[in-house]
């Protein structure tokens, strides 16, 4: 039975709580909470919204070109890495690849990890969710990508970093463009993915790691 249609009034409030309550209550009481673990509860509370809205199928989900955007792929690494290299040697220069040289062995699970403990449940959240279900609330091709840029920024403001939160809302655009246009899941979880990878790896995880806030 197909589920039935929701109401504007509703899906606002769903918006607003989950896109703009949340992140500022985990902000003003970081600290007080494991972060994964909420991250991942976030990811459970996205797809049981998924599973109310009207016509998605969870098949969604394993759609889409994924390998067949190669160009897309290497062009973004390349991108990231080259914009992480930058800042890190202007930022940070000591920290650049300190993980990888000196500390090996927790590079190795950064890479294993995350991916999976924090780019799918984000990706999760903040594409299929947002778009499939709340996306009708801004009209037009852009309003819906610009408005997902601004709320994975305000998702990450528990940092309390400028530097974090800009860099998030610009990759949050790049990221909500490519779902829209490719329709894939899988494709972001690449990317996002790639990009936590980079980050640790060229030396900007101080900017990115909640245990270094404070």
């Amino acid at each position: 039975m197909a589920a039935p249609a929701v109401s504007r009034t509703r899906l606002w409030a769903e918006f607003l709580g989950l896109f703009v309550g949340v992140p500022v209550v985990m902000a003003a009481s970081f600290g007080l909470y494991p972060l994964f673990p909420v991250v991942l509860a976030l990811g459970g509370v996205a797809a049981l919204l998924l599973a109310l809205t009207p016509g998605f199928s969870f098949a969604e989900l394993t759609k889409g070109p994924v390998l067949g955007q190669w160009r897309l792929i290497l062009g973004f690494t390349m991108a990231v890495a080259v914009l992480c290299t930058a800042l890190v040697l202007v930022l940070v220069p000591g920290q650049f690849l300190a993980i990888p040289l000196y500390r090996p062995e927790l590079w190795l699970m950064i890479m294993v990890l995350y991916p999976l403990l924090s780019a799918a449940p984000q990706e999760l959240i903040y594409r299929p969710l947002f778009f499939r279900r709340y996306g009708r609330l801004f009209p037009g091709e852009t309003a819906p990508i610009a408005v997902n840029a601004l709320v994975f920024g305000l998702g990450h403001l528990f940092y309390m970093n400028p530097i974090t939160i800009a860099s998030t809302v610009v990759i949050g655009a790049m990221f909500g463009w490519v779902y829209v246009r490719t329709g894939s899941f899988m494709l972001v979880c690449v990317l996002h993915g790639l990009a936590g990878q980079l980050v640790f790896t060229l030396g900007l995880g101080r900017f990115f790691y909640h245990g270094a806030i404070g």
